[in-house]
């Protein structure tokens, strides 16, 4: 099992909705050069940050159509969206992870243990300068 993460994480091995998620890990590792952490980390995350708008724009995955009227609710971490009635979109601008990687990595672990409520990254939204991943995940309705 430890291989098995191992492998996805560094993208040689796929999970549910693996593509778009391993592919923007791979663009973080390659714009981080030779060394792997900054010594302050909140700059490195704001470089990251900058890497992934980067990223957005030469993809064309900026989703700016987000119907703020089907809010449903806001944690610490993400803010939820219904998209229709068998999905939502969750905001999480990786305010609790110490890099976009490991964001994305809890993500691919999400999927792999969890496939029946794999998260699909769509794209990246921008809001008053805070970007924020889109992901996509099937709506589970709470039973009492």
């Amino acid at each position: 099992m430890r291989d098995d993460i191992q492998n996805i994480l560094s993208g040689k091995s796929q999970v549910k909705h693996h593509n778009l998620i391993q592919a923007a890990c791979s663009y973080l590792k390659g714009s981080q050069g030779t060394s792997s952490m900054a010594k302050d980390q909140q700059h490195f995350k704001e470089e990251e940050t900058k890497s992934l708008i980067g990223f957005a724009e030469d993809n064309n995955l900026w989703i700016e159509n987000i119907n703020i009227d089907l809010y449903v609710s806001q944690g610490a971490e993400q803010k939820v969206y219904l998209k229709d009635g068998s999905t939502v979109l969750k905001l999480n601008d990786a305010i609790y992870y110490a890099s976009w990687v490991d964001y994305f990595h809890n993500l691919l672990l999400n999927n792999l243990f969890f496939p029946d409520t794999a998260y699909q990254l769509l794209g990246f939204h921008k809001d008053l300068d805070v970007l924020s991943a889109v992901v996509e995940q099937p709506f589970v309705k709470a039973s009492h």
